[in-house]
């Protein structure tokens, strides 16, 4: 089984920064992909940014140029560096995983998720 533990979630003021961090634990061979999703009030859940063992990277367009993702492999951790926050950027920020497990194959594994909340 797979868990992840997400952190660093909180109150900024628009224009801060917030640095969220997701460590997977448990019993798996690798990680395929490893990402952060949010969804705020009233709306669907969205990727926000994913990112690959090999460290190929996508963007939801919303967050280009503001946000970073990237994982460090040896310790199963995938970050979120959040700059330049607007208040649109308000949502619960869930982290993702696609482990692959023996005997299960290839899973996926939500982490419980974090509140973010940008005021203005």
């Amino acid at each position: 089984q797979v868990q992840l533990v997400e952190s660093g979630g909180g109150l900024v003021q628009a224009g801060g920064s917030l640095r969220l961090s997701c460590v997977a634990s448990g019993i798996f061979v690798s990680i395929r992909a490893m990402g952060w999703y949010r969804q705020a009030a009233g709306k669907e859940r969205e990727s926000v940014a994913t990112v690959t063992r090999d460290g190929v990277t996508d963007y939801a367009d919303s967050v280009k140029g503001r946000f970073t993702i990237s994982r460090d492999n040896a310790k199963n951790t995938v970050y979120l560096q959040m700059t330049g926050l607007k208040p649109e950027d308000t949502a619960v920020y869930y982290c993702n995983a696609q482990p692959f497990v023996l005997g299960r194959g290839d899973l996926e594994v939500w982490g419980r998720g974090i509140p973010v909340t940008v005021s203005s």
